[in-house]
């Protein structure tokens, strides 16, 4: 291993341009749906000899001699943003004639920024750099602390945190109930770069027990929540409610088409809204649409309601995603939202929700004034784009049971699960992944929709157009659900809760104190107060 070590550290131009690229893509193995963890202890095992090879000349200022090892981490990041979003591009091609064009920024331009922020990761480190253990020490802080950034900067894009290359089964998401994803992410990355110390034989003989210690941790508490702890605490009332997913699995063209038949799509999901349950199971009480899955302005179509209202029994209540019009008075366009209504049985709608995070260039234009010159258009043809809601509001059911509603990509940001939250009984995440077809993109999204209801310790129901769509239970496990592309529906029982405790702010802290802690290693093993190399 040493003189692999060595080959690593001491290669330069193309071949290390390339190595540096091939390890961050290899790292996306470990993410879904694939799930091989395993990939990212080759990938941070490679990045960290990189970086130790990463030397600039002695006389160089410090924006110099930081320099190599930004473009080691930004090379490393490009490769691991390819291989694991060249997904997004499928999304320009469903209206290929107006978006083919733009291909090759989402495929590589968008990885190429977001890899700035490894650069920036892997610069930091380099700063704290030592021989020993301090340096898997600065690199995990220095993850952690940029794939923070990542979730909050410029609206912010947590897509594929390094974390959740940890959390591929329910056994390894547990930790993230107490530490949060970007807890994960930091000690995650100081586990995945241990080997590399074998392979320059200083700082092993603490760094690989450390990081075995907390990976057994990682298992062991996975392993006590969900065999030796106590059953969730189920309050009879969620217990009793079933809960009807339906996946229409529209094509996403046909939805975009301004021509198409709207009311063949409109009663394709009540078609399966009314079926009978399987098994002689008894009816669903609450029926969950996906985003936008009503295909017009619901509110100026009386005759829609009244069709949900004889879809529907008296006691049944239809949550379904739909744009809302706002009349903004005479002279002034309406504005449009991407919501969520409650509509109960006698086809009235009893509560709605608006997004509040929108996807940037696709329901809304940064710089639309100047874009739009350029004939630079959204992805989601509306005028003007959507407008987000400048609140979250809980959607709160006839039976009493209170919702948070997430549409889409909102169940990506840790950040997000605040406000109302404690006062939900679940997570409510609608999406339309259609618009990705069968590529990894739906996977990950699932996988991060699960790794949320672990967080927060609520059980999350998820409705997709094309999948995938699942009741998940506050520990992560799929209670019932439909696959990928799968037409259809699925009931269930809502699962409950497990016990109170660990909010938003107490994941927070923990996560800090994680990043003061890898800092404090990594300064005090190159001050040489600590874990001295030999």
């Amino acid at each position: 291993m040493e003189r692999l070590a060595d080959r690593i550290i001491l290669a330069w131009g193309f071949k290390r341009v390339l190595l540096a690229v091939l390890a961050g893509a290899f790292g996306v193995l470990a993410l879904p749906p694939i799930g091989f963890f395993a990939a990212m202890f080759v990938s941070f095992t490679l990045l960290v000899w990189l970086v130790d090879g990463a030397a600039a000349a002695p006389n160089s200022s410090l924006v110099g001699r930081l320099w190599p090892s930004f473009v080691t981490g930004w090379l490393f990041g490009f490769g691991y943003f390819i291989a694991g979003l060249w997904w997004l591009g499928h999304a320009l091609m469903i209206d290929a004639e107006e978006f083919a064009w733009a291909l090759p920024l989402a495929i590589f331009g968008l990885p190429a920024v977001l890899a700035i922020f490894y650069g920036a990761a892997t610069a930091l480190a380099r700063i704290l750099w030592s021989d020993g253990v301090g340096r898997i020490a600065a690199l995990g802080a220095s993850f952690g602390l940029l794939e923070w950034a990542r979730s909050v900067l410029f609206t912010g894009f947590p897509w594929n945190a390094i974390g959740y290359g940890m959390t591929p089964v329910p056994l390894m998401m547990q930790s993230a109930h107490v530490i949060g994803i970007m807890g994960i992410t930091a000690l995650s990355v100081f586990i995945f770069a241990a080997p590399a110390l074998l392979g320059t034989k200083q700082g092993a003989r603490v760094g690989v027990p450390l990081a075995m210690l907390l990976f057994a941790a990682h298992l062991g508490y996975g392993a006590y929540v969900l065999y030796g702890s106590p059953a969730p605490r189920v309050p009879a009332a969620d217990k009793s409610a079933i809960v009807r997913l339906v996946q229409p699995m529209i094509d996403q063209t046909a939805k975009m088409d301004t021509d198409g038949d709207r009311a063949a799509i409109f009663e394709k999901h009540l078609r399966l809204s009314a079926e009978a349950p399987k098994e002689g199971g008894r009816k669903p009480d609450i029926i969950v649409w996906p985003e936008t899955a009503i295909p017009f302005i619901l509110t100026d179509n009386q005759d829609a309601l009244t069709r949900i209202a004889d879809t529907l029994d008296d006691n049944q209540v239809l949550i379904a995603g739909a744009v809302r019009a706002e009349d903004m008075g005479p002279g002034n366009p309406p504005r449009y939202y991407n919501s969520i209504y409650v509509i109960d049985g006698h086809g009235q709608i009893v509560a709605a929700s608006d997004k509040v995070h929108l996807v940037p260039f696709g329901e809304y234009m940064p710089f639309e004034s100047v874009l739009n010159q350029f004939g630079i258009q959204n992805v989601v043809e509306m005028p003007g784009g959507f407008s987000a809601a400048a609140t979250r509001q809980l959607l709160t059911l006839p039976s009493g049971l209170k919702l948070y509603p997430l549409v889409c990509y909102e169940i990506i940001f840790p950040d997000e699960m605040t406000g109302d939250i404690g006062a939900a009984s679940a997570i409510l995440n609608i999406t339309n992944d259609a618009w990705f077809g069968a590529t990894p993109g739906p996977y990950q999204h699932f996988l991060q929709a699960r790794v949320r209801a672990v967080e927060t310790g609520m059980p999350l129901i998820r409705d997709g157009n094309s999948g995938i769509s699942a009741l998940v239970n506050p520990r992560g496990e799929i209670i019932a659900g439909l696959a990928l592309n799968e037409t259809g529906f699925v009931d269930a029982t809502l699962d409950g809760f497990r016990p109170a405790g660990n909010p938003p702010r107490s994941r927070q802290a923990y996560f800090w104190l994680i990043e003061i802690l890898l800092f404090a290693i990594a300064s005090g093993s190159r001050a040489g107060f600590i874990f001295k190399p030999n």
